[in-house]
């Protein structure tokens, strides 16, 4: 759950709680510290087997101008044809 949904561990612990499972939220810190990068390998691995399937994979890139402590600075973000962001730069 602490994955795949925007909770924190004592969310995850509540939850499995509410469901007669009496663990710390330590110990799910713990659980994902070990098995966090064997899911993160496999999400990334289907996830590039699926854009290798999808034959129009498109990304684009752009510019925004944004002001951080009074100074103009350029964005740069590359997303996919999804939205997903690829990657982004700030000069």
């Amino acid at each position: 759950m602490y994955v795949r949904f925007p909770l924190s561990l004592r969310n995850v612990e509540d939850l499995l709680d509410e469901h007669g499972i009496d663990i710390s939220h330590e110990t799910v810190r713990s659980w994902w510290n070990r098995f966090g990068p064997m899911f993160a390998a496999e999400i990334l691995k289907r996830r590039a087997q699926q854009l290798r399937a999808h034959s129009n994979w498109q990304w684009h890139l752009d510019e925004v101008f944004m002001k951080i402590n009074g100074e103009t600075r350029y964005l740069w973000r590359a997303a996919d044809h999804e939205g997903e962001v690829l990657e982004n730069f700030v000069t």
